[in-house]
């Protein structure tokens, strides 16, 4: 770029962002490309932003005169880059108050939020414990020890044996994203009563490969998960495979499961060893990692919720039937899931993933 002085007019840098973005770049292509050539006399990305969001909705003037839909007094560069600090001081304060503190109207405070400064509102996501750094780096690890394996061996999901526990519902009310019903338009709304889950329930432990379920065992009444219970599970659970996967003994069992104590005692570690299955590592409190809980059981819980058990043995029926209807397809699936949630792990430096 040439040394001399230069001054751009207003419309002529609003003629710039009409070209580009009728080349088909975005508002970050647009900043990049005049950043690059413009250096500090390059307008800024929120300015771009707005431009380009008049652009999207077929207003192709690069004027400042008064337009329908555009109020130019209300959406100044000094308005927007008041609204965006007082986002930053404060994530959780409402457009309402924004519009109330400048003197603006909430339609187009919301305007700048969502179209100029590309903005939105997200709520929290609820995750299982709030890690320590020790306790995200041991996931990242394990991630890491996980994808090697992967990598290093092409029958790796093949391999795999992968179990966990849950509870079956008698009933599980459904979700409001489940009881929605078209309606005409000026209809009222449906309603719903609030509900909870039934105290009719029944434990199962689920044990699960590429090909589909191999067995299901249902805890009873008044019985605990402990290491003598689940240590006899261990042992069905070979016999199964003998029956079910024949081969997969021989090929060597890799077996995946989360860290209850049940699972991880001195004595369920020896009998893994007796009976010749290779434990997959697995980090504390990492439900997110463990492809049941990812993958397997809210699917399940998604077809059981609202409809109302009489038994154990109803909910027992209707879960395997369901289980039964899957293809191998979509078990191997829910497995291969392991290898993206353990790379966006690495790249999340821990945290969970979603």
């Amino acid at each position: 770029m040439s040394s001399f002085s230069f001054k751009i007019e207003k419309n002529e840098y609003r003629a710039i962002i009409k070209y580009l973005f009728i080349k088909g770049k975005t508002a970050k292509e647009i900043f990049e490309n005049m950043s690059e050539t413009l250096n500090e006399e390059c307008p800024s990305n929120s300015t771009i932003k707005y431009w380009v969001s008049n652009f999207k909705r077929g207003d192709f003037s690069t004027k400042d005169g008064e337009r329908s839909g555009r109020p130019i007094s209300a959406t100044t560069q000094e308005n927007i880059d008041a609204i965006h600090d007082m986002i930053l001081e404060d994530r959780r304060i409402s457009s309402k108050k924004i519009a109330e503190i400048l003197s603006l109207s909430t339609e187009r405070v919301s305007f700048v939020i969502r179209d100029v400064l590309d903005m939105r509102k997200l709520s929290a996501k609820w995750v299982p414990k709030c890690l320590n750094s020790d306790q995200k780096r041991e996931r990242v690890e394990t991630s890491k020890a996980i994808l090697s394996r992967i990598n290093d061996q092409p029958d790796f999901f093949s391999r795999i044996v992968t179990m966990d526990e849950t509870w079956l519902h008698h009933y599980d009310p459904e979700t409001k994203e489940q009881s929605k019903e078209w309606r005409h338009s000026g209809s009222p709304r449906p309603k719903k009563f609030r509900s909870q889950k039934s105290a009719g329930k029944v434990m199962a432990s689920i044990f699960w490969d590429t090909e589909g379920i191999i067995m299901i065992d249902y805890l009873e009444k008044g019985k605990t998960v402990n290491s003598v219970y689940y240590m006899s599970l261990l042992s069905q659970l070979k016999e199964k495979l003998k029956e079910k996967r024949r081969g997969k003994l021989t090929r060597g069992v890799l077996f995946l499961q989360d860290n209850a104590p049940a699972h991880k005692s001195h004595v369920t570690m020896q009998k893994l060893g007796e009976i010749g299955f290779e434990l997959l590592p697995h980090p504390p409190y990492s439900p997110d990692l463990a492809p049941s809980d990812y993958y397997l059981f809210p699917q399940l819980k998604k077809f059981l919720k609202g409809t109302k058990f009489d038994s154990n043995t109803e909910v027992e029926q209707t879960a395997e039937a369901w289980f039964r209807g899957q293809t191998s397809e979509f078990y191997l699936d829910g497995l291969k899931k392991l290898e993206h949630r353990c790379n966006k792990c690495i790249v999340m430096k821990g945290d969970y993933v979603e």
